[in-house]
Order: structure tokens, then C-alpha cells, then sequence
């Protein structure tokens, strides 16, 4: 399966920013060893159910760790039998785009 998943504080720091929060999250994504990229809007992460979920809570609460009030968004591609889709998805839209 594929997540896409933005995870992010309900309030910011001083300046409004939440990069700092944020990038704790994202640390635990990339910690975790599971196929991942992270772009402006979302970080997108692929494995097993229980493996990928277990990952979006850990960043949850990295994120819990400085804020009393988190907000998650999460998409799901669940597709059962397939591996390497995190590219493969892109790839296929490449060929076709003729790039």
C-alpha cells in the first residue's frame, strides 16, 4: 500500500512556521527504512498495512510531542500483491507523457 500523509501541529512558532514539527515527522518516515518521498504537501510512504500505519502514528505523535492539538490528513492507494508502486505509479504516467 501507499500513503500519502501530511501530518502538521495546529499552531506554529513564533513566526507562524511549523517546519520544525513537521521535520520531526518526516524524520521518523525516513528512519523507519520504508520506501518514502517527501514533497511541499505530503510525504508518501509504502509497505504492509500494519508497517505503514505503525509509521504514520509514530509521526503523529513526534508531531503530539510539540503541540497539544495535531492535524492529519491521509490518503491510501491499497493494493494488495503489488511492491514498488512508489515509483512504478510515476513511471507509468512518464511512458505515457512520452518523456
Amino acid at each position: 500500500m501507499i500513503v500519502a500523509f501530511s501530518v502538521s501541529p495546529t499552531g506554529g512558532d513564533e513566526s507562524g512556521s511549523v517546519s520544525a514539527a513537521v521535520a520531526a515527522a518526516v524524520r521518523v518516515v525516513r528512519e523507519s527504512g520504508l520506501p518514502n518521498e517527501t514533497n511541499a504537501m505530503f510525504t508518501n510512504i509504502e509497505g504492509e498495512w500494519d508497517e505503514v500505519m505503525d509509521v504514520v502514528k509514530r509521526a503523529v505523535d513526534a508531531v503530539a510531542a510539540v503541540s497539544p492539538r495535531v492535524s492529519l490528513v491521509l490518503k491510501a492507494d491499497i493494493r494488495p500483491g503489488y511492491t514498488g508502486q512508489l515509483t512504478a505509479k510515476v513511471e507509468r504516467i512518464e511512458r505515457e507523457l512520452g518523456d
